[in-house]
């Protein structure tokens, strides 16, 4: 059994059902970002709603690591990876002058609030894994 198990649960129903609501929100209203940081609007929002329809289904495999948690390491791991992976784009962009520092805000929540309970989910999910004899052929 993996440690801190129903904290992980948790936050794993939180980040689930976070990504699902911004995801269907983004499908809806593909357009918000831009809106909220004073950007031009999209000429091709289907592109925006699309990235909406992927972090939706993050929120479906967020939700899969909440009810087994000692499954989900591959899974919270690629999720981490894709909340580094954004604020560093964000930066870039922001640096770039492509994209406002207002539009920073959005990584916070989608992204910089995960990084700690993902990465203590990650770190007892491993050592729940160091500790699981091995069943070779």
């Amino acid at each position: 059994m993996i440690a801190r198990r129903r904290l992980h649960r948790v936050v794993f129903v939180a980040a689930g059902r976070y990504n699902i609501v911004w995801g269907l929100y983004s499908v809806i209203y593909p357009q918000w970002v831009f809106r909220f940081t004073g950007m031009p609007l999209l000429n091709h929002p289907e592109v925006f709603a699309c990235l909406g329809m992927v972090i939706g289904l993050y929120g479906v495999v967020y939700l899969e690591v909440a009810r087994c948690p000692e499954r989900g390491l591959v899974l919270a791991a690629v999720g981490l990876t894709g909340k580094i992976a954004g604020p560093l784009g964000m930066a870039w962009s922001i640096y770039r002058g492509a994209w406002p520092p207002l539009a920073a805000l959005v990584c916070l929540t989608n992204d910089l609030i995960w990084w700690a309970p993902f990465g203590l989910y990650l770190h007892d999910a491993w050592r729940s894994l160091r500790h699981v004899p091995h069943q070779g052929p």
